[in-house]
């Protein structure tokens, strides 16, 4: 396979990813998550992101191979004598945009995870606690009441 059919495929999984991606981000801006929906979700783009490592080996194998170095400047070298340095460039900035989009839902995933600890820290504390006195009146209730007395 050519790099410039390999770099083909790697793109298509890349803009798949990206999808994945962008789904993610809008399930997570829901009102409320679909929990299930989320988790597939997380699972293709777990099989993406490993499909997406394998093809980087891959070209990475052959581009040593081939002679280049295994850097960023062997990558530019050896796609500009396979006729496709766009193509490579619009995988890095594809890349750049996954990893922001991975970023930014991950820090979702995360203040909701905060938010969702906040009010279960406050649930227990509240079951803690005697909500109705032996009268069958809410505590704050009765607090109330006695107070107008």
């Amino acid at each position: 396979m050519s790099l410039a059919a390999h770099l083909r495929d790697h793109r298509t999984r890349l803009d798949d990813l990206v999808a994945l991606l962008d789904q993610e981000r809008r399930l997570l801006a829901a009102g409320r998550v679909d929990g299930e929906q989320l988790a597939r979700v997380a699972a293709r783009k777990g099989e993406r992101l490993a499909e997406l490592e394998r093809f980087e080996q891959q070209r990475r194998q052959v581009q040593q191979r081939l002679g280049y170095p295994d850097d960023q400047d062997g990558d530019q070298r050896a796609a500009a004598d396979a006729g496709c340095a766009a193509l490579w460039h619009g995988i890095l900035d594809t890349a750049r945009r996954a990893a922001r989009l991975n970023r930014d839902n991950g820090t979702v995933i995360g203040v909701r995870m905060e938010h969702n600890q906040r009010l279960l820290n406050v649930l227990q504390e509240q079951a803690g606690q005697r909500l109705y006195g032996p009268d069958g009146q809410a505590r704050g209730n009765r607090r109330r009441l006695d107070q107008r007395a």
